[in-house]
């Protein structure tokens, strides 16, 4: 069961995953020790699931951001999703409810290639029936941050 401390620990690490373990025990109060092993237990559990370094795409030549709806006409789930998870510059899929089967998020250079992945990586991946595009304009809010209170369940 998480308690009020791993609460407050999982908060200062989703704030700075890089933290000195030290400076997470005095603003919890507790010695190091004693959070390091929280910490240990709340990995084991797959509470924490990984810690990655947040890269500006702007930096990398992938300046624009799309989201592309993915309708089926057929074919097995997990192929597919596989299949869409190798697309260049597939950051995420997600298997959604509704008419569309998929909705992928990509980071690219430019709608020259974004035309190309959908044109000659996307359309060829059997059972895609047809796409959707939406390009982001502009980024109001982007974050992996989950909002932690309220009820907790237990890791599976």
């Amino acid at each position: 069961m998480i308690d009020e401390v791993d609460l407050q620990i999982l908060e200062i690490l989703q704030e700075k995953a890089r933290i000195p373990n030290a400076e997470v025990a005095r603003q919890v109060g507790m010695a190091p020790s004693a959070v390091l092993e929280r910490i240990r237990k709340l990995e084991s559990q797959g509470i924490i699931s990984g810690y990655e370094v947040r890269l500006n795409p702007e930096h990398f030549a992938q300046k624009l951001a799309a989201f592309v709806l993915v309708e089926m006409s057929r074919g097995d789930c997990r192929e597919t999703s596989a299949a869409l998870a190798e697309v260049t510059g597939v950051q995420e899929v997600h298997q959604v409810a509704g008419d569309d089967g998929y909705l992928l998020k990509l980071r690219v250079a430019d709608t020259e290639a974004l035309g190309r992945i959908l044109r000659e990586e996307v359309a060829i991946i059997d059972g895609v029936a047809r796409t959707r595009t939406l390009i982001v304009l502009e980024t109001i809010k982007e974050t992996r941050r989950v909002t932690l209170g309220g009820s907790v369940t237990e890791p599976f």
